[in-house]
């Protein structure tokens, strides 16, 4: 290959090349690398200052790291060389090792990378996400400070997760407290329900038990799934039996215990699924007790942000685009097409708000049924969607209800008020709150919220917060 074309590629070429090396690097492995100690000294101050200060080390030719692997070596001599790093250089059973390696180096630049190519790994192939594993290899390896971005990343990365969805053996009981503690009472994206919680916490403390205590804990709670196909008055049929080795269990969900709200536990399944297993302190199912008398339960069940506070992809008519993260949808087109978030409206009361980050002529804002709806359409002219436009007035089915509120464009905020028990919908826009819409008294049992939308709209959804 002709040189002088391209730096990179040039200098590529010099990596662990014994011909042009005057330095010998020995590692944990005992494996032997071969580099150029002006050019280690040059990107590295700490290459800098183990060669060049002046002892011994100046004039030798070999260094020895005995806590370092030659594969991880191998990556910083790539980026040193190149400035960069190829994704295949990274794998799960490095990635952490090599995150370290250019932390002891000080290169936060080959850190980012890293982070980056974890990135699109995870994106490219979500069914090898392997961020639990990580996470447990973390924080059994490291210490937990919060400034450390790898492991803010897996956090995110892991929180954004159903625990319901992560194989028991996958993350371990440290990793789990170390997620629910960095989760609890935090505004962040989580992507499990309180009781959910709960469940994969006995569960894996059972399982550290015993196989007779996880076999036993599984079979006494069901997953949320089932629970909520049960009448609650059918929460009885239920098997309650003895927990095999109840107080062994109980132990190893101790540390786990100060970090699951059991407040956000529905109260008929704290009664009849979880206080009958003797395996959380009674004080604190008292306390809930406590809570829930003197308190209106706002039947938020997941803590943090939900993360069905964005835009599905399923639910999405075509050209339509998500961006961060299905936070933000947006139309390149000038086609009219209408996207639902992936939040299901039941049973309470729901508040959300749609910042209208670019308008469009027609801005449509609501709720629309989860069967018979063309999301190739926009909402307001369809039987099954109830949609505030953004010339202030309501639509469904076609038929305007008028003068409903102030028109509204660029930068407004709509705010979205569900009772899903009385079946109505009010409105908020910028702030201002409009009485319910009188004409809508036809409101199915279970909606979604909905927006429509066409060149150049731009809506971003978030929960509602009454502060602000």
């Amino acid at each position: 290959m002709a040189r002088g074309y391209s730096l990179e590629k040039d200098l590529g070429f010099l990596i662990n090349n014994p011909k042009y090396s005057d330095i010998e690097i020995l590692c944990e492995d005992e494996k032997k690398l071969h580099a150029c100690r002006a050019i280690l000294a040059a990107r590295s101050e700490v290459f800098d200052g183990l060669l060049y200060n002046g002892m011994k080390e100046t004039y030798e030719i070999q260094i020895f790291f005995p806590k370092i692997n030659s594969a991880e070596m191998e990556i910083i001599l790539e980026y040193i060389y190149t400035g960069s790093i190829k994704e295949e250089s990274l794998t799960k059973d490095n990635i952490f090792e090599a995150f370290n390696v250019a932390d002891y180096f000080q290169l936060p630049d080959l850190q980012d990378f890293i982070i980056k190519i974890f990135k699109n790994k995870l994106k490219n192939d979500y069914n090898e996400n392997y961020s639990p594993e990580l996470l447990s290899k973390f924080v059994e390896k490291m210490p937990l400070t919060e400034d450390n971005i790898l492991l803010n990343f897996l956090m995110e990365e892991v929180a954004n997760i159903p625990l319901n969805t992560i194989d028991f053996g996958r993350l371990s009981i440290a990793g789990l407290r170390y997620l629910l503690y960095y989760t609890h009472e935090k505004e962040i994206s989580f992507a499990t329900p309180e009781y959910e919680v709960f469940r994969y916490s006995a569960i894996l403390a059972a399982k550290q038990v015993s196989d007779d205590a996880y076999e036993c804990l599984i079979g006494q709670l069901p997953t949320l799934e089932l629970l909520e196909l049960l009448e609650n008055s059918n929460l009885e049929i239920i098997k309650k039996k003895p927990i095999v080795d109840r107080q062994k269990v109980a132990k190893k969900l101790k540390p786990l215990i100060e970090f699951i709200d059991f407040k956000r536990v529905q109260g008929q399944v704290l009664v009849d699924v979880i206080e009958p297993l003797e395996i959380v302190p009674s004080k604190i199912i008292l306390n809930v007790y406590r809570y829930n008398t003197k308190s209106i339960n706002p039947n938020i069940y997941i803590r943090g942000i939900s993360t069905n506070y964005v835009w599905d992809r399923s639910g999405c008519g075509s050209g339509l685009i998500t961006e961060e993260n299905g936070k933000v949808v947006h139309a390149p087109f000038n086609l009219w097409r209408s996207v639902r978030a992936k939040m299901i409206l039941e049973n309470g009361l729901y508040e959300w708000d749609v910042i209208i980050e670019r308008a469009c002529k027609w801005s449509w804002i609501g709720v629309c049924a989860s069967e018979n709806f063309n999301y190739e359409d926009p909402a307001g002219r369809q039987l099954t969607g109830w949609v505030l436009g953004s010339g202030g007035y309501c639509r469904n089915s076609g038929v305007n209800i008028k003068n409903y509120c102030p028109s509204f464009g660029d930068g407004a905020k709509v705010t979205v008020h569900l009772d899903m028990s009385k079946k109505t919908c009010a409105f908020s826009v910028n702030g201002i709150k409009y009485p319910e819409v009188s004409g809508w008294n036809n409101l199915p049992s279970k909606l979604y919220p909905v927006v429509s939308l066409y060149y150049p709209g731009r809506f971003r959804i978030q929960p509602h917060k009454n502060n602000v």
